[in-house]
């Protein structure tokens, strides 16, 4: 294999460049959410690899990723302790800090596969683009369910950029965003002052990302909720007697009775009993559904033969109840169920067992129909997995309802950013998100990403909103499994197939001088 040109910057500067890109970074998503310097943080990112040895890439991509995560995932600090943070955070670090050779790779194979201005220029983004969309979904599928908290495009909910996602994506936002910092640079290395057209590549994707306009959808007419945040005593380590989060739900609620509303929603783990299995909280539902005369969307914890269910459910006074059921796809691992837990156990036995329940993943969609009117579900962190926002546009829903419960990272960033996420899915499937938590922050938002209505964080109270419907797909629904290949992980097969051909040419080659291995 043919050793790496000079890196682009001396180790002993890259490592504090990397971790200065990874703090960047997290400012570009909330409380602070300054997203143009999402930008930033990869260009710094990138810069860091050029012209890297593998081993100097895995340093500084750890380095970069480290100081990322850290940052971005203070929260889980809140309750939980340092043990879990640092866990989670070094599984994230190490992963990227080996997609960080992939990275460096691309920087090493395409300039000698393609070495004309315009392979630099064009072919090296795309495929540096791609690998870190592909480092992105792979992170977010493994190990267990991933955690893809951290992803690129997710950073522009509060941007003009957003408006692509609705087109290609939450991954394909990302890959033109990593496109137009990698053209840019590639440009700059090669003094594009004195070539102007190598700039063009960087500046049609800059182009793309401000001015491709929110995929249009169709109004439909409206539905009024009533969405309720109680503020009861939800948290995991909070202290409460039996039925208080039920009651701190129907204090909250009672404003309401008397409200001409098409549908109640409460959050997720509004109800600290399981409606199915216990006779007086389903009959206390039926009479307030009655009561209402209107249907409810509910959560609590269900048991069902030996398994355990985080779920939603339709519920409805004078019909055969629930209704419906959802049940959360993507329990967290370590905070909903332990996987491996005998490994585990034997590493952290105090922070294991405080865990006693074992969600197990639904598998029925997220999808109810009230009353003739489609809504999509996501329960917590299901928010940011993909395939459950897409199934239930797919399945008809004309408005999303998000069900949370963010107790346990009260006073954090924590519920900013799926707040966040929330508005990102408004505008990447042009429907309206009823974004409900037990604690706040509470917000309805609107098919383009404005806020319509809200509750802020410790604070007991209720929204009544008629919400628009939307009907029609966006691409982003459609072909989002499709980008995702295109322009993903097609990068994976596409860096072994310049790898082979790199080398098969420096094996035809006559032995030339090559510069100094980087570290």
């Amino acid at each position: 294999m043919p050793e790496p040109a000079r890196p682009l910057i001396p180790l002993w500067w890259a490592i504090p460049v990397a971790a200065i890109g990874g703090a960047v970074l997290d400012l570009a998503f909330p409380d602070v959410g300054i997203w143009p310097l999402a930008f930033v943080g990869v260009a710094l990112s990138l810069l860091t690899l050029i012209g890297r040895s593998l081993g100097g890439a895995v340093l500084v991509g750890a380095v970069f990723a480290a100081s990322f995560y850290l940052f971005h995932i203070e929260w889980i600090t809140r309750y939980l302790g340092l043990v879990p943070w640092f866990a989670l955070a070094g599984i994230e670090t190490v992963l990227s800090a080996v997609a960080a050779m992939l990275l460096t790779l691309a920087y090493r194979w395409v300039p000698r596969l393609l070495p004309g201005p315009w392979g630099r220029v064009v072919a090296l983004p795309a495929l540096v683009a791609g690998t870190w969309t592909a480092r992105e979904l792979f992170l977010g599928s493994w190990p267990y369910t991933g955690f893809p908290w951290g992803r690129l495009g997710m950073s522009q909910a509060e941007s003009p950029l957003a408006e692509l996602s609705s087109w290609l994506g939450v991954s394909g936002l990302t890959f033109v965003m990593v496109f137009t910092v990698a053209a840019a640079i590639e440009a700059v290395r090669l003094r594009v002052w004195r070539r102007i057209p190598l700039a063009a590549p960087a500046v049609a994707a800059a182009a793309l990302l401000l001015l491709i306009p929110q995929f249009p959808t169709t109004a439909a007419g409206s539905l009024r909720v009533g969405a309720v945040q109680g503020n009861g005593p939800s948290g995991y380590f909070d202290e409460r007697e039996r039925y208080d989060v039920l009651q701190a739900q129907m204090d909250a609620t009672a404003p309401l009775l008397g409200e001409d509303l098409d549908v109640l929603l409460w959050p997720e783990g509004g109800i600290d009993a399981d409606p199915l299995r216990n006779s007086s909280v389903a009959r206390a539902l039926d009479d307030l559904s009655e009561t209402l005369d209107a249907p409810l969307i509910v959560n609590a914890a269900t048991e069902r033969g030996d398994d355990i269910y985080n779920t939603s459910m339709l519920w409805q006074s004078g019909e055969e109840n629930p209704v419906a059921l959802h049940d959360k796809a993507n329990p967290v691992p370590m905070g909903e169920y332990v996987p491996d837990r005998w490994f585990f156990e034997a590493l952290v036995p105090d922070l294991i067992g405080l865990i006693q329940r074992e969600y197990t993943p639904g598998t029925n969609a997220p999808f109810f129909d009230v009353d003739g009117i489609g809504v999509g579900l996501a329960i917590c962190f299901d928010v940011i997995y993909d395939d459950v926002i897409w199934e239930g546009a797919s399945d008809g829903a004309q408005v999303y309802m998000f069900q949370t419960n963010n107790a346990d990272f009260r006073d954090t960033d924590e519920n900013l950013q799926q707040l966040a996420f929330a508005r990102m899915r408004a505008i990447e499937t042009g429907r309206a998100v009823v974004n409900i938590s037990t604690v706040g922050t509470s917000q309805v938002i609107a098919p383009d990403g404005a806020v319509i209505d809200g509750l802020s964080a410790d604070t007991a109270g209720h929204l009544l909103v008629d919400v628009p419907l939307r009907t029609g797909l966006t691409p982003a629904v459609l072909i989002g499994p499709a980008v995702q290949i295109a322009l993903g992980w097609l990068a994976l097969p596409a860096l072994l197939v310049a790898g082979i051909l790199v080398r098969r040419r420096t094996k035809a080659a006559p032995p030339v001088e090559d510069g100094a291995a980087g570290v």
